[in-house]
C-alpha cells in the first residue's frame, strides 16, 4: 500500500449519528430488560411464597423446593447478563467511534 499524504481516505465508514442512536437506543434497552427481568422475579417469588402458604408444597420434601427456589432465583442471572452485554456494546461503539476520532485528528498533526 503506497499512499502518500495527500492520497490519504479521510472518509469515514459510518454515520456517526447512527451510531450515536444505536447506542443510545442498546443502553435503553438494556434498562428495558433489568426491567423485565426484575417483574418476572417479583411474580415468580409472589407464586413460589402463595403456593407456599396454601399448603402446595406441603407434600414435597426439601431438595424439591430447593431446586424450585433455585429456578427462580436463576432466571434474572440472565437478565443481568444481558444487562451488561447490551452495556458494554453501547459504551463499546462510542469508544470505538472515539478512537476513531482521535486517530483522525492524529493524523492530522
Amino acid at each position: 500500500m503506497s499512499e502518500t499524504k495527500n492520497e490519504q481516505f479521510m472518509g469515514t465508514y459510518f454515520d456517526r449519528d447512527a451510531v450515536v442512536k444505536v447506542s443510545r437506543w442498546g443502553e435503553i434497552l438494556s434498562w428495558v430488560v433489568v426491567g423485565v427481568y426484575a417483574v418476572d422475579l417479583l411474580l415468580a417469588l409472589g407464586i413460589f411464597i402463595l403456593q407456599f402458604i396454601r399448603g402446595f408444597w406441603a407434600p414435597m420434601g426439601f431438595s424439591d423446593i430447593m431446586t424450585n427456589v433455585i429456578y427462580i432465583v436463576e432466571r434474572p442471572f440472565r437478565g443481568v447478563v444481558y444487562f451488561i452485554a447490551l452495556q458494554a456494546i453501547s459504551k463499546a461503539l462510542l469508544i470505538l467511534m472515539d478512537m476513531e476520532d482521535n486517530t483522525r485528528r492524529a493524523a492530522r498533526k
